[in-house]
C-alpha cells in the first residue's frame, strides 16, 4: 500500500503527502525515506495553519510551545550526524554528549522559557479580570469557522478580525455586549475548536482556554448549514471535558440560519436534536433578542 501511494504521489506531482491522523516519528521518517517528500501529519498541518494565523506575543509563544513539544520526539530523525559526540575522552570525563542530546537539552530549555513567558502573560489575564469587577462573563465557544468572531461584533458593536478560513482567532477578546434589564455582560471570543486536537495543542492554548472555564456562561456556536454539525458539537463538548468546563451552563445557537431559505431539512433535524437551541444568524442580525433575553435570565445578576 506505500508503494501505491508513492506513485501515486508522483504521478500527480504532488509536493508532500498528508496524513489525516498523528503518525509516528519514525513511520514519518520511512515515509520520507519511501518517497522522497516531505510527509506531515494532523498535528504538524495544524500547527503550521495555527503558526500562519498567529499575531499577538500569546498565540506566537503558543504556537512555538507546540511546535517545540512536537519537534522534541523527531529530532532523532532529522539528521544523521546526531549519533556524534562531542567533547570528553575515553577513560577521562566520559564519552561526552551526543548532538541529538544537545538539541533535545537546548529544546527543552526553550520550552522551559516560552512556559514561564506564558505563564507571565496568564498572570497578567487574571489581573485585567480582576480589574473587571463583577460583571458577568460569557463565552464564545465552537467549531472552528461557526461564526463566533462575526456574532461577537455583531453583538457588541466591535470591529474584531473576521475572514472565512480555519482558526482565524487564536487570542481570545473580550468586549462588553449591554443588555436592556441590566449593566451588560463581558463577551469573550476562543480560539475554534477541531477533532483529534492534539493534546500538547490543549496544554499550549490552556492560557488562551482558560477564559471557557472561568464564563458565567457558554455560548456554543454552530453552523447550521454544516452537514457536520452534530459532529461538531460532540467534539466541542469533549475539548469542553478536556479543559474542564463541564459544570459552565450553556446555551447552543445554530448560526448562519439566514442561508437556509432553500433547504429547511437540515435545520429542522438540528432544531429536533437540539429543541432548547436558539436560531441566530450573526450577518443578518437575526434571534438577538431571543438570545439577550435567554443570557439575561441565566447569568447571574451578582456574579
Amino acid at each position: 500500500k506505500a508503494h501505491e501511494i508513492n506513485e501515486l504521489a508522483h504521478s500527480v506531482e504532488a509536493d508532500c503527502i498528508i496524513f489525516d491522523f498523528n503518525i509516528e516519528p519514525t513511520k514519518q521518517r520511512n515515509w520520507e525515506e519511501l518517497t522522497g517528500l516531505s510527509c506531515f501529519d494532523r498535528q504538524e498541518v495544524i500547527i503550521r495553519i495555527f503558526a500562519q494565523r498567529a499575531q499577538t506575543k500569546e498565540a506566537v509563544l503558543q504556537v512555538e510551545l507546540a511546535r517545540l513539544m512536537y519537534s522534541l520526539p523527531r529530532l532523532a530523525h532529522m539528521n544523521k550526524s546526531f549519533s556524534r559526540q562531542r567533547g570528553g575522552a575515553f577513560g577521562a570525563k566520559g564519552a561526552g554528549e551526543t548532538q541529538l542530546e544537545l538539541d533535545q537539552r537546548k529544546v527543552r530549555e526553550k520550552i522551559a522559557a516560552v512556559k514561564k513567558e506564558l505563564a507571565e502573560i496568564e498572570l497578567n489575564r487574571q489581573t485585567q479580570r480582576k480589574q473587571r469587577g463583577k460583571m458577568p462573563s460569557v463565552a464564545l465557544v465552537g467549531y472552528t469557522n461557526a461564526g463566533k468572531s462575526s456574532l461577537l461584533n455583531a453583538l457588541t458593536g466591535s470591529e474584531s478580525f473576521v475572514e472565512n478560513k480555519l482558526f482565524a482567532t487564536l487570542d481570545p477578546l473580550t468586549k462588553k455586549m449591554p443588555l436592556n434589564d441590566s449593566a451588560g455582560v463581558l463577551l469573550t471570543d476562543t480560539v475554534g475548536f477541531v477533532s483529534n486536537l492534539p493534546h500538547h495543542l490543549i496544554d499550549a492554548f490552556k492560557s488562551t482556554l482558560e477564559e471557557a472555564v472561568t464564563a458565567d456562561l457558554l455560548l456554543l456556536v454552530l453552523d447550521s448549514t454544516d452537514e457536520q454539525a452534530e459532529f461538531q458539537y460532540n467534539t466541542v463538548c469533549d475539548v469542553l471535558e478536556d479543559i474542564g468546563a463541564t459544570q459552565n451552563p450553556r446555551l447552543i445557537l445554530l448560526n448562519k440560519i439566514d442561508k437556509k431559505d432553500d433547504d429547511k431539512q437540515m435545520l429542522n433535524a438540528l432544531r429536533a436534536k437540539f429543541p432548547e437551541a436558539i436560531c441566530i444568524s450573526a450577518k443578518e442580525e437575526i434571534g438577538f433578542v431571543e438570545l439577550k433575553a435567554k443570557v439575561t435570565q441565566t447569568v447571574p445578576k451578582d456574579a
